[in-house]
């Protein structure tokens, strides 16, 4: 899937791995967050992403509405911090990623969708 932007000047097309790798390092900066995580829908099983495979923790889909700009839904899959308020981090997720999103590629962001796979726990 790749976007297109049109302005006065042209078109701009931006890849579906440029807004993958956009929504997961913005996610990483967010406090609380240990790490994006992959589900592995055959076993259930969760995998810890490194920075380099941050596109497996994260979807994205295009949304066509009639009369309007085409928009995107996005889905996260992360790892928290013990001790945290998962759903404070989880807004502070939303709210990162939608205007980090918006304000580098241009492109409208309709929900963000956040799933906690885990929490590591600090020994």
């Amino acid at each position: 899937m790749e976007c297109k932007i049109r302005n006065e000047i042209g078109t701009i097309f931006i890849s579906e791995e440029v807004m993958l790798r956009v929504v997961g390092y913005a996610a990483l900066e967010c406090y609380g967050i240990v790490a994006m995580s992959s589900k592995r829908a055959t076993d259930g099983l969760v995998e810890w992403l490194g920075r380099e495979n941050l596109a497996k923790g994260v979807q994205i889909r295009q949304v066509h509405t009639e009369g309007q700009a085409d928009m995107l839904d996005v889905d996260l899959f992360v790892i928290v911090e013990y001790g945290v308020s998962i759903a404070e981090v989880c807004k502070t997720i939303v709210d990162i990623v939608r205007y980090k999103l918006e304000s580098m590629t241009g492109i409208q962001v309709r929900k963000i969708n956040v799933t906690v796979e885990g929490v590591r726990v600090a020994v």
